[in-house]
């Protein structure tokens, strides 16, 4: 079961990377959101944005969804890794 707990933490580890990178290209107004790789960021990336989205607005124009999602994948990691440091998985 550790191992399968180790995949899933290695999962979310790269989950937060593309997330990055979909923050940082938000950034850039140029991009066009159907054409590939774009489109794969985005699809994998709204579903699990939408819900914070909606609990938390813009402000001022500014998403701030994406940080709550990092405290909340932050907080699933680590307690996944505890799970496996402790042996219990």
């Amino acid at each position: 079961m550790s191992d399968a707990l180790l995949v899933i933490i290695k999962f979310l580890e790269i989950y937060k990377l593309v997330l990055v990178a979909r923050i940082l290209l938000t950034w850039l107004p140029s991009i066009n959101w159907y054409n590939q790789p774009f489109k794969f960021i985005r699809d994998i990336t709204d579903p699990i944005l939408a819900p914070f989205s909606r609990l938390i607005p813009p402000i001022g124009g500014i998403d701030f969804s994406p940080m709550l999602l990092f405290f909340v994948l932050g907080l699933l990691q680590g307690a996944l890794e505890n799970v496996v440091l402790r042996g219990l998985g």
